[in-house]
């Protein structure tokens, strides 16, 4: 029996993007075995596959968030969607986007004991509880920080558990606060399943479509930072008060595509 090392060189073909692979967690250039992948990257990928599941399914641990926005000094106030379970949000998306009735008469008790504020920062599961229960408590803390450095007063934050993104219009309308704005897990990706998105809307009401919501999205140690993000929205608080509007409307200018692709950085596709 032939007990000599297997060549790996010899029975993984080679693809000529492979050198582009250091640019993307995209699944290019992944060579081939005979027609078909080889194996490591089979394994990758139900790896990714399950991971992207997990982050759909496994429940947002609540009381970790809460003591995590409570060491940021965030005070927060749990809240839930129509949505009993996870199947059920799943399977209904419209119950995902309104509060059940206990939260909204709390939200309406909560209105009634305390002024109008300017802000309320909303936090929902969504698609993915991996990205919320990563990111969500910093990336709020960042947000909060800015916002009181420009003068604007906020309410404690609400957490929506089997939340989807026009849920955070109702406890905005509820709170009687001017802008709203929303951290979901987004829909989770083979290469990116704790993706958080930040959906920001003003004057924000019941019934109000995509159209009105401004998205800063992918915000991950692969993506954008969370004192990026919050630097981004701070500049769209600013213009869509300014403006008194949100959405298609309202582009965000707040760096050219310089900034954006950041000095000395050569575009890849010269090299």
């Amino acid at each position: 029996m032939d007990n000599k090392p297997v060549d790996k060189d010899r029975i993984v073909i080679a693809n000529s993007w492979a050198s582009l692979r250091r640019h993307t967690d995209a699944r290019i250039g992944l060579g081939r075995s005979g027609i078909s992948q080889p194996t490591t990257s089979q394994l990758e990928f139900q790896q990714a596959h399950a991971r992207a599941r997990d982050a759909v399914h496994i429940p947002l641990d609540v009381k970790q968030l809460q003591s995590e926005l409570m060491q940021a000094g965030l005070q927060s106030l749990l809240l839930h969607s129509q949505a009993e379970d996870r199947a059920t949000y799943l399977q209904r998306p419209d119950k995902g986007r309104r509060l059940d009735a206990d939260s909204a008469a709390r939200l309406k008790q909560v209105s009634e004991q305390q002024p109008s504020m300017d802000a309320s920062i909303v936090i929902a599961d969504g698609l993915s509880s991996t990205a919320v229960q990563r990111h969500a408590a910093r990336v709020a803390a960042e947000i909060d920080r800015r916002l009181a450095a420009a003068g604007l007063s906020r309410t404690q934050v609400c957490i929506v558990q089997q939340g989807r993104v026009a849920v955070g219009d109702e406890v905005g309308e509820l709170l009687d606060s001017r802008v709203v704005i929303l951290l979901v897990g987004e829909r989770p990706g083979l290469s990116s399943p704790d993706s958080l998105g930040i959906y920001y809307t003003y004057h924000p009401r019941v019934g109000l479509t995509d159209a009105a919501r401004n998205c800063i999205s992918n915000i991950r140690p692969a993506g954008i930072s969370p004192e990026d993000a919050a630097e981004r929205l701070l500049w769209l608080v600013r213009e869509s008060l300014k403006r008194k509007l949100s959405g298609v409307e309202l582009k965000d200018e707040s760096g050219d595509a310089e900034a954006l692709e950041g000095e000395g950085r050569r575009n890849f596709l010269l090299e």
